[in-house]
C-alpha cells in the first residue's frame, strides 16, 4: 500500500513514520524546502523520544520519503492524510485555511480513486467542507474521478507519541463509504494486534470523538486544580484526596495531578474550537468554559504563592525556573504555563533565569530574552531568591539539596508539579509552598 501524509508536523511526521514502520509506503508533503531536505537526511524539526531513528530507518529502508510536490506524490497513492495545522482563529474556531488549500491542490492533481482522510483535528463539518471542495475542483476539470472522504482523528501524547501510534488504545474511523473503511482498516491492521479496536463511525461523530476526549481530560485537570485551590484554603492535601479518588475505577488515576494548568498545542486550542462550535449551533458548553477559566487562573498560581511570601514585592527579587516546556519529554511551549509565569515576574520587575533540558532554543525563539537562560539547573540558583519549579522532568526530582542550599540566597521552593514530599522539605530547612498541600515554613 502507498499512502501520502500531507503535513510534516507533530501529527503528520510522527504518523507517516509510524506507518512506514510496518512497511507501508510513505511519503510525506510540505511546503517547506529546507525542512524537507533535512528530513530527508534524518535530521527532524521537533524533540520527540524515539522519533529521529525511527526516520533514519525507514528513510534508508526506502519506505520513507519527504517531497515538496503534492503532485508526485499522489502517483499510485490509495490514501491521502491531511495533517496540516489548524491554528486557532481570533474567534476561538479551528482555522480550516490549510486544510482546504491541500483540498483545492488534491483534486488539481488526482489521476484516480483516492480516499482523502483528515488527520488534523478539525471540526464538525470538515469533512464535507472538504467533499465539496475536491468536488468543485474536479468538476473544474471536468474529470469524474471517484474518491472517498474520512475522518481519522489522532490521540497521540507528545512524548509519547511513537508508542501510542504503534499501541493504540483504539482507532477511530469515520467514513460514509465501505470501501473507505475497507481500506483504512487493512491500513491499521498491524497496530490493533494487541486487541484494541478499530471503531468505525460516521464522520461527524469521529470528527467531535477528537474534540470530546481532549476537552475531557481537560475537564479532569481543572477540576483537579480546581480542588487544589480549595485544599489549599481548608488545609487539606490535594494528594490524599488525588489517591482516594484515583482509586475508583469509575474515574480513575490519570488527569488528576494537580498543576500550574494545561498547555500545549491540543488542550487549549481543542477546548476552545469545541466552544466556539457549540456556540455557532446555539448550545453554551458551561462546563468547558469553567475549564478554560480555572485553567488561565492556574497558571500564575505560583507567582500568586511567590507574591505571598515576599509581601507583594517582587522588584529586584531574582527568581530561578527548572522547566520552561509545557510537559516533559518535548520542546513544546505553546500556551505553556510557563509564558504566563515569566510575563507576570518581569511585569513586577523579578529578575527570571530559567533552565529546561530540550526547550530552551525553543524558548529563546519565543521570548528572546525575557530571561536569562543558564547551562543547568543548578546555575539558575546561583543568588535567586526564590525556585520556581514548572515542568516535571525527571532529573529535578532527586537533586542535591546540599548544593542548592549554597546557591539560593533564600531556601525557597514553589513547587507547581508536587514533586517533593513535605516532610522532605521541612527536614531539609526549605520554605516550600506546593499547590492543594500545606506551606512548610523554615
Amino acid at each position: 500500500m502507498k499512502i501520502s501524509v500531507v503535513g510534516t508536523g507533530y501529527v503528520g511526521l510522527v504518523s507517516g513514520t509510524c506507518f512506514a514502520e510496518t512497511g507501508v509506503n510513505v511519503t510525506c508533503v510540505d511546503i517547506d524546502q529546507e525542512k524537507i531536505d533535512n528530513l530527508s537526511k534524518g535530521l527532524i524539526p521537533i524533540y520527540e523520544p524515539g522519533l529521529e531513528p525511527m526516520v533514519k530507518n525507514n528513510v534508508d529502508k526506502n519506505r520513507l520519503f519527504f517531497t515538496t510536490s503534492l503532485k508526485d506524490s499522489l502517483k499510485n497513492t490509495d490514501v491521502v492524510f491531511i495533517a496540516v495545522g489548524t491554528p486557532p482563529d481570533e474567534d476561538g474556531s479551528a482555522d480550516l485555511k490549510y486544510v482546504l488549500d491541500v483540498a483545492r491542490e488534491i483534486g488539481e492533481h488526482m489521476e484516480d480513486y483516492l480516499v482523502v482522510v483528515t488527520k488534523s483535528t478539525v471540526p464538525i463539518g470538515t469533512a464535507e467542507k472538504v467533499r465539496k471542495t475536491l468536488k468543485e475542483v474536479l468538476d473544474k476539470r471536468n474529470v469524474n474521478f471517484s474518491f472517498d472522504v474520512a475522518s481519522n482523528p489522532e490521540f497521540l501524547k507528545e512524548g509519547d507519541a511513537i508508542d501510542d501510534f504503534l499501541k493504540p488504545d483504539r482507532i477511530v474511523i469515520g467514513t460514509d463509504s465501505q470501501k473507505a473503511e475497507d481500506i483504512l482498516s487493512r491500513l491499521y491492521r498491524p497496530f490493533v494486534l494487541n486487541g484494541h479496536p478499530v471503531i468505525s463511525m460516521d464522520i461527524p461523530s469521529a470528527e467531535l470523538t477528537k474534540y470530546a476526549a481532549n476537552a475531557m481530560l481537560a475537564t479532569k485537570i481543572s477540576f483537579m486544580n480546581d480542588i487544589a485551590n480549595l485544599c489549599d484554603i481548608v488545609g487539606a492535601d490535594v494528594n490524599n484526596v488525588r489517591r482516594g479518588i484515583g482509586s475508583d475505577s469509575r474515574i480513575g488515576n490519570k488527569f488528576i495531578y494537580a498543576g500550574t494548568g494545561y498547555g500545549g498545542s491540543c488542550f487549549p486550542k481543542d477546548v476552545k474550537a469545541l466552544i466556539k462550535t457549540a456556540d455557532e449551533n446555539h448550545h453554551s458548553l458551561q462546563i468547558l468554559k469553567a475549564v478554560e477559566s480555572v485553567n488561565e487562573n492556574q497558571k500564575t498560581v505560583l507567582v500568586r504563592k511567590l507574591r505571598q511570601e515576599f509581601d507583594n514585592d517582587l522588584k529586584g527579587k531574582k527568581v530561578a525556573l527548572w522547566g520552561l516546556s509545557f510537559k516533559p519529554q518535548t520542546d513544546d511551549m505553546r500556551e505553556a504555563p510557563v509564558l504566563s509565569i515569566i510575563e507576570e515576574l518581569t511585569k513586577e520587575g523579578a529578575i527570571v533565569s530559567g533552565y529546561d533540558p530540550v526547550a530552551m532554543d525553543e524558548s529563546k525563539r519565543r521570548i528572546g530574552n525575557a530571561i536569562k537562560y543558564v547551562k543547568d539547573q543548578y546555575e539558575a540558583l546561583i543568588d535567586a531568591d526564590a525556585l520556581l519549579i514548572v515542568t516535571e522532568w525527571p532529573e529535578f526530582r532527586t537533586p542535591n539539596y546540599n548544593l542548592m542550599k549554597k546557591l539560593l540566597k533564600q531556601n525557597i521552593i514553589l513547587d507547581g508539579r508536587n514533586i517533593f514530599e513535605l516532610q522532605e522539605m521541612k527536614d531539609q530547612g526549605f520554605t516550600y509552598y506546593s499547590i492543594g498541600r500545606r506551606t512548610v515554613k523554615q
